[in-house]
């Protein structure tokens, strides 16, 4: 088959199996709203979850930041991409989650995509959590490492693949909070096993960072644990992009001797790291936004109580409505947006068949009068 004709399958299949992905113009988003044509959403999609994004502080840092170093940082990070600000940023982050150091990163994709690509080699195993994301398993399936899979959160699956496994380096991949389910790992537990079974062990943390733990420190500190690896994300509570990994001296010092993702990639620019350094202060004092988030959650979840469908257990900012079918959810979806609710599908392949849903997520700008209108829209679409 040809590069073309196999392109032309793929798309036939895609649209045949109602799968087509789509991107919006989004003409003005300010995390509680947005404005697509000449129309007003409230924005129910958006993984802004402390409201920081349009933050005045951290628009002037950004601002600040390009007046005295530029819009780019020109090339890798050792080269001449690597500002003081990225190096202060790294220092704010390692001190503040008790790690030795701390790398940026460009995006959350690419750090976990960067740790697995380095570390595991051809006699190694992988155990996964199955619901990991996309970053973590995409890695994973292409590295010369084996690959095993436990049961999503279930502490006896995990165990047995670490008695099983006997030779080889083990590495365990799970998230802090699940991205598509919005649950949380039990961290302790899976730390336990893992160190016990002398493994190491990697935690997505992108949508628990800024949200949980002491000044927003991130699932592991509120779970007492201190994984092996580290992976956070600032596109979330941050409100901005870029990442980082967190680890000990020796493993950092191996990541810039030899990880291709950093050594062959243009770093974030300086600015970024400028206005990345007044999120995270912005992050750390913003226990009043936290508690907002919360009160939030708390009151989506009990007007929840009298609608039929299925909420995913969560007691986080992403709260998933089962649908089930795709054609239904489309129909949720497009109700919902006549309404004046902006909310997304999230189908298969990106969620296992069978799980089609609308992941609903809440922030601490939205105010209970936009919880209520969800919640009537919601309640007539159901009847």
């Amino acid at each position: 088959m040809s590069w073309q004709q196999r392109i032309n399958s793929s798309l036939s299949t895609q649209r045949y199996n109602n799968r087509w992905r789509k991107r919006c113009i989004i003409d003005k988003n300010n995390t509680r709203l947005i404005r697509k044509g000449k129309k007003n959403y409230i924005n129910f999609s958006s993984n802004d979850y402390l409201g920081l994004n349009q933050h005045p502080l951290i628009v002037n840092s950004w601002k600040k930041g390009i007046d005295l170093m530029g819009t780019g940082s020109g090339s890798s990070s050792h080269i001449i991409g690597f500002s003081c600000f990225h190096s202060n940023l790294e220092i704010q982050l390692a001190n503040w989650l008790g790690y030795s150091r701390a790398i940026l990163f460009i995006s959350g994709f690419d750090v976990n995509q960067a740790v697995i690509n380095l570390l595991t080699k051809k006699y190694d195993h992988i155990i996964a959590d199955k619901l990991i994301h996309a970053s973590l398993l995409d890695a994973a399936i292409r590295s010369p490492a084996k690959l095993y899979r436990f049961r999503h959160n279930m502490i006896e699956s995990l165990n047995f693949f670490l008695q099983y496994l006997c030779r080889g380096e083990i590495l365990v991949l799970t998230e802090g909070i699940f991205s598509m389910d919005g649950d949380t790992a039990p961290l302790k537990n899976i730390y336990e096993k893992t160190r016990k079974n002398n493994s190491w062990l990697l935690v997505d943390d992108a949508h628990g960072i800024g949200i949980t733990g002491a000044e927003g420190r991130g699932s592991c500190w509120l779970q007492g644990v201190k994984p092996n690896l580290l992976t956070i994300s600032f596109s979330k509570a941050f409100g901005i992009g870029g990442a980082a990994l967190l680890c000990d001296e020796n493993t950092a010092d191996y990541f810039l001797q030899f990880s291709k993702n950093l050594i062959y990639s243009t770093c974030m620019p300086p600015a970024q790291a400028f206005a990345l350094q007044c999120a995270l202060h912005l992050v750390q004092k913003s226990e009043s936004l936290r508690d907002r988030l919360n009160e939030n959650i708390n009151y989506f979840k009990k007007g929840m109580k009298s609608i039929s469908w299925k909420l995913i257990e969560s007691s986080s900012a992403i709260q998933p409505l089962m649908i089930e079918d795709d054609n239904e959810a489309q129909l949720v979806l497009t109700k919902l947006a006549k309404a004046g609710c902006w909310v997304n599908v999230i189908k298969p392949p990106t969620v296992p068949l069978g799980t089609t849903r609308i992941r609903i997520t809440l922030t601490a700008a939205h105010k209970f009068e936009d919880i209520d209108i969800l919640l009537e829209a919601l309640h007539e679409t159901n009847h």
